[in-house]
């Protein structure tokens, strides 16, 4: 289980510090802001649609290393996923930040993004990796009806 624990982190680490997903992303769909006032942690994800499915996102913005890796690593895990797919890993991996669910084979369609179960642990974090996930949460509830491309404001 410790080697495990290590392949997370440094998975994590990677995604924090070098993040290829950390871009402007060119004719998005739609646009999302994210805050954590806790701690200052700020991001606008971007999304680009292809009928129903995720083609393509990104983001910019600043915080921690954990809200940047779990931004990062959501991209990775939710792209070219229909939305109906990212809904139900989105409420999977809340619900794992949360301890909702420990059912292995819901975890598995987290992809590399099950590597913050253990941030449940640490109470102080897990606003911090929840961030993108509510972000893009919000986004695609408040974007549900829109299928024109017509990118919403941010509130």
């Amino acid at each position: 289980m410790n080697d495990l624990t290590d392949v997370y982190n440094e998975l994590i680490m990677e995604h924090g510090i070098n993040s290829y997903n950390k871009k402007k992303l060119q004719n998005a769909d739609f646009s999302e802001k994210g805050h954590n006032p806790n701690c200052g942690d700020e991001i606008t994800l971007e999304l680009k649609l292809n009928g129903n499915i995720i083609e393509d996102m990104a983001f910019s913005g600043h915080g921690c290393a954990i809200s940047q890796a779990s931004t990062s690593i959501m991209i990775d895990t939710l792209k070219g996923k229909t939305i109906e797919e990212a809904k139900e890993i989105i409420k999977t991996f809340i619900e794992m930040i949360k301890r909702e669910t420990t059912d292995e084979e819901k975890l598995k369609k987290l992809e590399d993004a099950i590597a913050f179960q253990n941030v449940s642990n640490m109470p102080a974090r897990v606003k911090c990796a929840l961030l993108a996930w509510h972000t893009i949460e919000n986004m695609l509830d408040k974007n549900k009806d829109t299928g024109s491309g017509v990118i919403d404001e941010c509130h």
